[in-house]
């Protein structure tokens, strides 16, 4: 999706509104305008003794009440039209505001909920890689910079175009000679607004991008404040933050220059041309070329006819500005969803699970998966052990199809995965993370969050399973305890056990433990797994681990080396081979026995 069709989508409904904002700016306008013209015909005609020269509808009206004697003798009568020009422009001006704001209001709102939809919507992949603070920032304050510009400049086009179309066209009625001498810098401003904008959008998109570092700084040490507290590393992230600091006010610091520049040397330009319009419109009133009211009209015109032109190089400028912010908020908008098809099959899942010659990589000629086959039948409990990049969590990633294998087959009851619609095989592989994310909510939301209608029973079932519901009765509020941000206010066992408690609460029939018993001691890790095959024997179960304990109760127990499966078998057929399974089984043998001499000892 470009910019365009993005604008023009989130303008749907809105568009109805701008046309009253521009009809708006086009009748204030012309009461602005109008006030001038009474002032001049007040003096030349009222005051003075020149000839009406009105519209015939206005000499008409005037005629009506008595023509110049009934205004000679009540001059309150232009000061009560003055009033009521006035009221109108004032009127037309505060509909064009309002009218404008709903509008643009409305399409932040419809962007930024057209961006969240497509976040939602992108791969696990995507996710990955991506930088949380530039997409926030993209998120926030670029969608804040499109919404200005449509609260106030788009509107300013509409009142430029107005209002130096009506002033032109008067003055040239009025006296072609001065009307060119008040035209004189206009082109020259102009041309300078366009340079102007060049300028400012390439500017504005280097703070812009600047900005987005800077908050990508910021959120990951507001992420990661304890890892900062714990390594005593604050001085490092005050200078970290401080160089993206300095880096974004440089840049900003150069907005503001070219800004300064800009309306300082269009000030000049704008009151040196209402100079010469003072000089020669003085000097021809007073040889009598023009009258005194034609050189009030031209000089209360001429700011009129300049400020709009000179405000083009605003309206420029926060036009670049929002082309940036545009561009960057469709860069998020134009990434590929991730591939979905509804029409997918929908089958019941048992739980037989299959891999055949599965090849995988993240990067080309870079594979993490090689080759790798096996077979569980439902309910078999699977354990996976390996070291780190071995391909364990890319594995189990794979099953839940968070990625899609490159070559090979895996096979769910027989079916082909990729056969399997994505949302439905994700309904049914339940996934605890190696890092569980936890909202700030209170705890008995949290493990709602997998189920938000499940009954209080569900919920404390769930708990003790992972055996954290005594721990949660022990806290003050029980299970209306505020967990915090990302579960900062319990230890990272019991943020595990509430994370495990939030997945077990659906019955799924394949589930994965991606390492997410390591944060618990051994034997509320055995007492988690004596649970989960009480409730239900059906279920096939995946666990990371490198805890040998862990691993030996499982029917079958895979190792992963280099991404190929090295390994396979029972804990009693491994242990009785030489291999990586055997050297782990033996470290931890001796350092458990190191532990038991060490504590007789003692």
């Amino acid at each position: 999706m470009d910019s365009f069709r993005l604008l023009m989508k989130s303008m749907k409904g809105n568009k109805l509104l701008y046309v009253g904002a521009i009809l708006s700016v086009a009748l204030a306008t012309a009461f602005t305008l109008a006030g001038p013209l009474v002032i001049s015909f007040s003096i030349d005609s009222v005051i003075g003794d020149n000839p009406m020269e009105l519209p015939i509808w206005i000499e008409k009206a005037v005629n009506s009440i008595g023509g110049r004697d009934t205004l000679v003798q009540n001059l309150w009568i232009c000061s009560i039209a003055l009033i009521v020009l006035t009221m109108g422009r004032g009127l037309f001006i505060y509909l064009r505001g309002k009218w404008s704001a709903i509008a643009s209001e409305s399409i932040a709102k419809n962007i930024r909920e057209e961006v969240y939809d497509h976040l939602q919507h992108l791969s696990y992949e995507y996710h990955v890689k991506a930088e949380t603070g530039d997409l926030i920032q993209r998120c926030t304050s670029d969608i804040e910079t499109i919404r200005r510009f449509f609260a106030v400049q788009f509107v300013e086009i509409g009142n430029a175009i107005f209002m130096v179309t009506l002033v032109l066209s008067i003055l040239l009625s009025l006296n072609v000679k001065l009307t060119l001498i008040a035209m004189a810098v206009v082109p020259i401003i102009f041309v300078a607004a366009i340079v102007f904008f060049i300028k400012m959008r390439n500017a504005f998109q280097k703070s812009d991008e600047a900005e987005g570092r800077l908050s990508n700084v910021l959120q990951e040490n507001l992420t990661g404040i304890r890892v900062v507290r714990a390594f005593a590393r604050q001085q490092y992230e005050i200078d970290k933050f401080d160089e993206k600091n300095v880096e974004f006010r440089d840049l900003t610091y150069r907005l503001i220059k070219l800004l300064a520049w800009y309306w300082a040397l269009s000030d000049l330009a704008c009151l040196l041309q209402i100079g010469a319009v003072l000089v020669f419109g003085a000097y021809w009133a007073a040889k009598g070329e023009i009258s005194l009211g034609i050189l009030v009209v031209f000089t209360t015109y001429e700011g009129m006819l300049l400020w709009p032109i000179r405000q083009m190089g605003r309206v420029l400028a926060d036009f670049g500005k929002m082309v940036v912010s545009l561009k960057r908020v469709t860069e998020i908008v134009n990434e590929p969803l991730e591939i979905t098809d509804e029409n997918l099959l929908k089958p019941e899942i048992k739980g037989d699970i299959e891999f055949k010659d599965v090849y995988f990589e993240y990067e080309k000629d870079r594979p993490i998966l090689k080759d790798v086959s096996f077979n569980i039948k439902q309910g078999q409990t699977v354990a996976i052990l390996g070291p780190t990049g071995s391909g364990k969590s890319t594995l189990v990633h794979l099953l839940g199809r968070l990625y899609d294998y490159q070559k090979g087959s895996i096979k769910i009851d027989g079916i082909e995965l990729r056969e399997i619609d994505k949302k439905w095989i994700r309904k049914n592989v339940g996934i605890i993370l190696q890092e569980p994310f936890l909202y700030s909510k209170n705890i008995k939301e949290n493990i709602r969050i997998a189920w938000k209608d499940a009954p209080d029973s569900q919920v404390y079932e769930a708990a003790q399973i992972a055996s954290i519901h005594d721990v949660i009765l022990d806290f003050e509020k029980g299970y209306e305890t505020l967990v915090g941000e990302r579960g900062v206010t319990l230890s990272g066992g019991q943020k595990q056990r509430v994370a495990i408690a939030r997945t077990i609460i659906n019955d799924y029939p394949v589930l994965v433990f991606d390492d997410s018993l390591s944060a618990v001691d051994t034997e509320t890790d055995a007492n988690i797994r004596k649970a989960l095959k009480m409730r239900k024997e059906k279920t096939t179960t995946f666990i990371i681990s490198h805890r040998i304990s862990t691993l030996s109760e499982a029917d079958i127990i895979l190792v992963l080396d280099g991404g190929e499966l090295a390994q396979s078998g029972t804990h009693e057929e491994l242990i009785s081979q030489q291999g990586l399974y055997r050297r782990i089984w033996d470290i931890q043998n001796s350092l458990e026995e190191e532990l038991l001499i060490g504590s007789k000892t003692v």
